[in-house]
């Protein structure tokens, strides 16, 4: 009886992991670490900096990943102009990332965190997370699991903040 209460307070604990995101500091600054684009050609997290930033950490045997990168890919259409979409991905080959998130409907940029440089820099213990970073690379926002209306809202308090 004991054992089963363990493992049940224990299953809770992996489910709120898994849909809850990190509750790392969301005032940190965006490190400097090196990802791979679909190319195979290095990028600079340095390098994204410059505008408003979306950064959505996710993997493809992930479900609740899965089904967020369809509500990313429609709301990347209608700010896609306004803040710039990234996915960062230290799972999965490049080629399995572009072809599962295509699948999805996603369109803006795929990266992969080959050695979990910029996961571990972070600090992520979950999937998936998602950072919201103003133009000179400070995040103001740290989320787990977001629906279309919750990632659109998180997007418009970034433009609110970038003005």
């Amino acid at each position: 009886m004991v054992i089963s209460a363990f493992a049940a307070v224990l299953a809770v604990i992996a489910i709120v992991r898994v849909v809850g995101g990190d509750s790392g500091d969301a005032s940190d600054t965006l490190p400097s670490v090196e990802l791979t684009a679909a190319e195979d050609t290095a990028i600079s997290t340095d390098d994204l900096i410059g505008g408003p930033l979306v950064i959505n950490f996710w993997y493809a045997a992930c479900p609740p990943c899965a089904n967020e990168l369809k509500h990313f890919a429609a709301v990347h259409e209608d700010y896609g102009d306004e803040v710039r979409f990234v996915g960062v991905n230290a799972i999965d080959t490049v080629e399995e990332m572009t072809e599962f998130a295509g699948e999805r409907g996603v369109t803006y940029e795929l990266f992969q965190d080959r050695l979990a440089e910029l996961q571990t820099e972070m600090r992520l213990t979950s999937f998936p997370t998602t950072l919201f970073v103003t133009s000179d690379g400070t995040i103001i926002e740290r989320t787990g699991v977001l629906d279309e209306s919750s990632l659109e809202s998180e997007v418009l308090d970034l433009l609110a903040t970038e003005q």
